[in-house]
């Protein structure tokens, strides 16, 4: 195939997701994009990485008003006014580097709504990636080291957190099976299994 191709992962919080992109890529070949947008997406807007680390993933509530003041999501270049919220200003910098991203080179991009930016490209794959509760509990409380039932809370938060912003950029529901090419339960083969599972899924498409 001519296009870049494009694998684009959301996840529930503690799934094992960033893992799964990372090894994915590595099967490919490519990069994988995750906070480095952060600060590609700083550099592109110069703006301070440090503020715009503490809006991303979350949304505004004024996505009108940027339209309404010139700003496009969808790749027209953006004038920004002085009152639109840093959270628009940087899903709409995040945009445009991901659609960049996309022409230049084949890659795995996570979460930051890459599946509806790149909804018409031709070479995107878009991954939701699940697990079993109690598995995401266990990893959460490792990772941070806290008991599970602060993991549990932590995993509410922070998936309502990632719903809120997806359902608000993108007018779709986050996580609703119809908005991806494929689900997985990271459950079922763990993060590199899942990641070789989605890798043949690829291959069995560009057959």
């Amino acid at each position: 195939m001519s296009e870049n191709r494009i694998i684009t992962v959301a996840r529930q919080y503690g799934s094992g997701g960033r893992e799964i992109g990372e090894h994915l890529a590595a099967l490919m070949g490519v990069k994988k994009y995750d906070r480095e947008l952060i600060t590609m997406s700083a550099e592109a807007g110069n703006l301070d990485e440090k503020t715009v680390e503490k809006v991303d993933g979350t949304a505004a509530n004024s996505l009108l008003y940027t339209l309404a003041m010139g700003s496009n999501i969808f790749g027209i270049p953006a004038t920004f006014g002085y009152h639109v919220p840093i959270n628009d200003r940087l899903f709409i910098l995040q945009s445009d580097v991901i659609r960049n991203l996309a022409a230049k080179e084949s890659c795995v991009i996570i979460g930051r709504c890459a599946d509806y930016v790149l909804r018409d490209h031709p070479g995107r794959i878009s991954i939701f990636v699940y697990a079993d509760l109690e598995d995401r509990k266990k990893r959460v409380a490792q990772r941070h080291d806290m008991t599970e039932s602060e993991a549990l809370d932590l995993i509410n938060k922070t998936d309502r957190r990632r719903s809120s912003y997806y359902n608000f950029y993108t007018g779709r529901k986050w996580g609703k099976y119809d908005n991806y090419h494929l689900a997985v339960n990271s459950s079922v083969l763990g993060s590199e299994g899942t990641a070789r599972a989605i890798y043949e899924y690829i291959k069995l498409l560009e057959e």
